[in-house]
């Protein structure tokens, strides 16, 4: 499969994933608002990670259709990500002792999206072709 068919197909899948992701999580905040405490609101409000789960296969799926340099990169990625994701988490922790306003915990995975972000453009500019 040439490179542009295999990241095209990662695309559509994944711009699948969030716009149903989108849809899901207006409507089950409009909708759980509404409800009295209980486990159908709670259900309800766990229902966008319905569709976040597809877009977990839709990265699976990306790796298991690269070649193995990809998918050393995306290791390397992951690895370097999670690390700065929990030294920052663990830093702020010791900083809300400190005083400093709580965090929520959806805080966390647009952290590890910016780092993820940041490696994927350094690692493109980086091997980049001569000018």
């Amino acid at each position: 499969m040439s490179e542009f068919r295999h990241y095209s197909r990662y695309y559509k899948e994944m711009g699948g994933a969030l716009a149903l992701y989108i849809v899901v999580l207006i409507v089950s905040l409009r909708w759980g608002m509404q409800l009295e405490h209980g486990p159908l609101q709670t259900l309800v409000f766990l229902s966008p990670m319905l569709p976040f789960l597809l877009g977990v296969w839709a990265v699976v799926r990306q790796i298991r259709r690269s070649d193995e340099f990809m998918r050393k990169i995306s290791l390397e990625h992951l690895a370097i990500t999670a690390g700065i994701t929990a030294g920052w988490t663990f830093t702020y922790g010791f900083l809300e002792n400190a005083g400093f306003p709580r965090l929520s915990m959806f805080t966390v995975w647009p952290a590890m999206g910016a780092v993820w972000a940041v490696l994927s453009v350094a690692q493109a500019w980086r091997n980049r072709g001569p000018a």
